[in-house]
């Protein structure tokens, strides 16, 4: 094993944590029978049903022909990956406007779709929002499921929420939930919840192929982590570390911060110098506040940093040119020629336009609700005994996404595709380009990990030489 120190502050939030808290929970219990107009934070309705349907909005009531079937959206709108509410929701929103039939009504994050139909069923979406803590997903997930009694969930967005969620789901079996973009890997590969879908992946697997560019591509033998300390973060840096050190790099530190955090600079300093590289893992807010700091005291993110899948959102293009040449993982083809691509980039483009279409939030937001749509169709809208079928018709679906097709495996999460990105400059502006796509990476990652496998944390996976995983070769 190769030596390696373990940096990890004090998790104490601000009181901007406390309130934004605060604010939320006091909303959870709230029911609205219209949409908001952006950025609230309690579950909202987007079609008024009838007085019976409300009453009895089970899995049950969605099954007689033309009843209404309610999908709930779960992101978050507070904390520090707030940024990613409209993403993720226009995303999803998106799906109902290709799949069923839906026509925009404004282009806010909680505007409604209408007119959205599946097997004459009309379709009815609800909002929840969370700050990417577990206690405030899971309650908002259960004001959706017992509070607004809807037939599917598709979120949360976040991992350590993904985790509770999943658990969640496991008390709730009438209830079919299909994930948003939480990418901690013991969400499937260990709570297993029968019920809960992923049709995106985790998060170690979208970084297929990173470890390999740095280590053959790049040159670099030694690396620093800088992260959020949360289980999807360990989860990017376990794809990273297993394929990096098998084929003999060095992880030399692992430095975990907690989320929120607005001032990176003494978590900067302590990242040594002698290393080749930065591992970044952090998201929204995190990512801006880290890489500004490190670009003041000197360094140049584009030169000498790698990013995790979070890292590479257009939301970080605040921060300027030294972005440029900037490598990560990801999901999705961030800045693709592919026909499916670009043909999805202008179709959500044309709707909402000013949505950041180069996101994995709302990619696979997007995929989490066409699947939910196309299974739905496949069965004509019954969710009765259970809704059984009809996640038979999800196992079985091996949709056609804009990010490539996908199969699911035994624990429901998906085998996708994953893409080294880099972000360049595209005219005045900044863009990305893919560099490499890593066919079919299941969540064993090539065999380094199982169900056995110690969870993801601050210092696991171990940094261990040994056998790579087979897209390695094509490096």
């Amino acid at each position: 094993m190769h030596a390696r120190s373990i940096h990890r502050a004090k998790s104490r939030p601000g009181p901007h944590r406390f309130s934004t808290i605060a604010a939320i929970t006091a909303l959870v219990a709230i029911v609205s029978g219209c949409g908001s107009t952006g950025g609230t934070a309690s579950p909202t309705a987007a079609t008024s049903a009838s007085a019976s349907a409300a009453a009895t909005g089970s899995a049950a009531a969605s099954t007689a022909p033309g009843t209404p079937i309610k999908i709930g959206i779960l992101t978050t709108c507070g904390g520090p990956f707030a940024t990613f509410e409209a993403e993720s929701f226009l995303g999803a929103k998106y799906a109902l406007i290709k799949f069923a039939g839906g026509t925009a009504a404004g282009q806010n994050p909680q505007d409604q779709v209408t007119g959205a139909s599946v097997a004459g069923h009309p379709i009815q979406i609800l909002f929840g929002c969370s700050d990417a803590t577990p206690d405030v997903a899971v309650a908002q997930a259960r004001q959706l499921v017992e509070g607004q009694k809807v037939d599917v969930l598709l979120g949360p967005l976040s991992g350590d929420e993904g985790v509770a969620v999943a658990n969640y789901a496991k008390t709730q079996p009438n209830v079919t939930f299909v994930n948003g973009t939480s990418g901690a890997q013991s969400t499937t590969l260990a709570v297993k919840a029968p019920n809960f879908f992923r049709f995106g992946g985790d998060g170690a697997q979208w970084m297929a192929g990173l470890g390999s560019y740095a280590y053959k591509t790049l040159g670099w033998k030694s690396v620093a982590i800088l992260g959020e300390d949360y289980s999807y973060p360990y989860t990017q840096a376990a794809g990273f570390v297993a394929e990096f050190c098998a084929l003999g790099g060095s992880i030399t530190s692992r430095t975990w911060v907690p989320l929120g955090v607005s001032d990176y600079s003494s978590y900067v300093a302590q990242l040594p110098r002698n290393v080749d590289g930065i591992l970044l893992l952090t998201g929204g807010t995190d990512t801006i506040a880290a890489e500004k700091s490190y670009e003041q005291l000197g360094g140049n993110p584009g030169k000498k940093m790698l990013g995790g899948s979070s890292v590479m959102d257009p939301t970080s293009f605040s921060v300027g040119n030294s972005l440029v040449g900037l490598v990560g993982g990801s999901p999705v083809p961030l800045g693709g020629t592919d026909a499916a691509w670009t043909a999805y980039v202008n179709g959500i483009l044309g709707v909402y336009p000013k949505v950041p279409a180069d996101s994995l939030f709302t990619v696979l937001y997007y995929d989490g609700m066409q699947a939910i749509l196309q299974g739905l169709a496949k069965v004509g809208g019954d969710l009765s005994g259970g809704q059984t079928a009809f996640r038979s018709a999800l196992t079985t679906l091996n949709p056609s996404f804009p990010n490539g097709n996908i199969t699911l495996d035994a624990n429901r999460n998906s085998v996708q595709p994953a893409y080294v990105v880099k972000i360049v400059q595209s005219g005045s502006s900044l863009g990305f380009q893919v560099l490499k796509t890593i066919p079919s990476v299941d969540q064993t990652f090539g065999g380094l990990f199982s169900a056995t496998s110690k969870a993801p944390s601050r210092t696991d996976p171990a940094c261990t030489a040994g056998t790579p995983p087979p897209w390695s070769s094509s490096f």
